[in-house]
């Protein structure tokens, strides 16, 4: 491993500005910082999901795995035209993917997040990766980027839906179902 940060403050980044790994240094409201700062912010979420499962869990290795390509994936915003994130990690999370869905019921309605705790921290973790996608798309408008990046961003969003899925059914709970009824003003209940 590199150089380890000894002093963890170096006031470089009171500027405003943050330093990239190929040394170059940009301003802390760049886009490009943005997409770190998300792949960060998915990594925690997907830490605290990983941390509500049981090391034996037929989920926990591969939410843990993701944990590591989300870090890859950081790296590779954090080095402008660095390629980390390939076809075989997409294709990958399509394997889970229609593994994970096979045993499930197909969908007629909408689902609100929740369930169980680890259900309700899978959607979490999916409405982060979807931001993290348009973070990554706005990037893609203003410099060259991986698109497998984005790609896998996708796919990993639907592979937290269907997890969700599989996490509610399996701790007991039922899926809490959209109702259009209960989202009319016309069905609010009268205050006390």
């Amino acid at each position: 491993m590199g150089n380890r940060l000894s002093k963890i403050y170096t006031r470089t980044g009171d500027d405003g500005s943050t330093g990239l790994a190929d040394g170059n240094r940009i301003a802390k409201s760049a886009q490009r910082v943005e997409a770190m700062g998300t792949a960060d912010e998915l990594n925690c979420h997907m830490g605290l999901l990983v941390e509500m499962l049981d090391s034996d869990d037929a989920l926990f290795e591969p939410m843990r795995r993701i944990q590591h390509h989300l870090f890859d994936l950081g790296g590779e915003f954090a080095i402008p035209g660095s390629i980390v994130i390939s076809e075989q990690h997409i294709s990958w999370l399509e394997g889970l993917l229609d593994e994970w869905n096979e045993s499930l019921p197909p969908l007629k309605n909408f689902i609100l997040p929740g369930g169980s705790p680890a259900a309700a921290q899978c959607h979490m973790a999916r409405a982060v990766c979807r931001r993290a996608e348009r973070v990554v798309v706005a990037l893609s408008h203003e410099d060259s980027i991986n698109p497998l990046a984005r790609q896998y961003l996708n796919r990993l969003s639907d592979l937290l839906f269907v997890a969700s899925r599989v996490l509610a059914r399996r701790e007991g709970a039922e899926e809490i179902l959209w109702e259009q009824k209960k989202a009319s003003s016309d069905e609010l209940p009268p205050h006390k």
